[in-house]
């Protein structure tokens, strides 16, 4: 039974599913009611590659739209762990005048991956260093770091985004939850999760999976506990972003494709979805 809307959070998405055009995703996105837009592309160049010629074209599409960024879905972490340290944040460097050029304060990044053979425990030093420095670098630069918990990286599972998240110790880094992701690597999101990792919990990134086969779906129709996260949300008064990332089409190593059809489907799940536990979006 849906219920009357007593809460609204910010509704944005990765445009880059929808298009490689900014202004096609900025089109489609408005009209499914979103207020924001997550930019991990535009014209099929990743942010990380962006010229300041572009970040500006960019802005002035997404401004001559009333189209406002949640975040730069960046792919800083998503590298081997062996990497020298000067590496991810001389690239963040990069990213935050992306970050700044957008008006937007959070940068989503990841906690790094492992050579083959390697266990977590082994790495566990090195991407707690690694996180720490590009922490420093967020904090005096006035933003915020947002690690999404991706499979086969340090921070996979709640115990270890945790142990991030403690071990750093910075303002300048906080949680993006993503239920799927939960899911691919045999984790019950809410069940499991989000008591410890609630106070960290700063942006919701949208999407469900199958725990039989890890195959990303619509929200409520998998494994990924949304139901219960929206509500527990909620109850805690949460009035952050939530951000659709579908995934339904394909993926590939920065990301996924939907379309806007598929993503269209997407939105409307998670709408009915939220308006089931009285969450309204703009």
């Amino acid at each position: 039974m849906t219920q009357a809307p007593s809460a609204t959070w910010q509704l944005s998405g990765f445009g880059d599913e929808i298009d490689p055009d900014p202004a096609i995703q900025a089109s489609v996105l408005l009209a499914l009611g979103a207020s924001h837009i997550e930019v991990r592309s535009a014209w099929g160049t990743n942010v990380s590659e962006l010229t300041p010629e572009q970040i500006a074209a960019l802005k002035e599409i997404l401004d001559a739209k009333r189209l406002k960024v949640s975040a730069v879905a960046s792919p800083i972490g998503k590298v081997d762990v062996s990497l020298p340290v000067e590496h991810e944040v001389e690239r963040l460097r990069q990213i935050i005048s992306v970050a700044k050029g957008l008006d937007t304060k959070y940068v989503r990044i990841f906690s790094f991956y492992r050579a083959e053979g390697r266990t977590p425990e082994e790495i566990r030093d090195d991407v707690l260093a690694r996180m720490g420095a590009l922490a420093a670098l967020a904090e005096e630069s006035g933003v915020v770091l947002l690690h999404e918990n991706e499979k086969d990286i340090y921070g996979d599972t709640p115990q270890r985004v945790l142990d991030i998240m403690e071990s750093v110790n910075s303002p300048a880094l906080r949680v993006a939850w993503d239920n799927a992701n939960f899911v691919q690597v045999g984790v019950k999101p809410y069940t499991d999760g989000y008591a410890i990792l609630r106070p960290y919990l700063e942006y919701l990134q949208v999407k469900d999976a199958l725990s039989t086969t890890g195959e990303v779906v619509p929200s409520g129709e998998g494994d990924g506990e949304l139901d219960a996260t929206i509500a527990a949300l909620k109850a805690d008064g949460f009035s952050g972003f939530a951000s659709l990332e579908p995934h339904l089409a394909s993926t590939h190593e920065l990301g996924g494709f939907s379309g806007p059809v598929a993503f269209g489907i997407a939105a409307r799940a998670f709408a009915a979805l939220a308006a089931k536990n009285g969450v309204g979006l703009s």
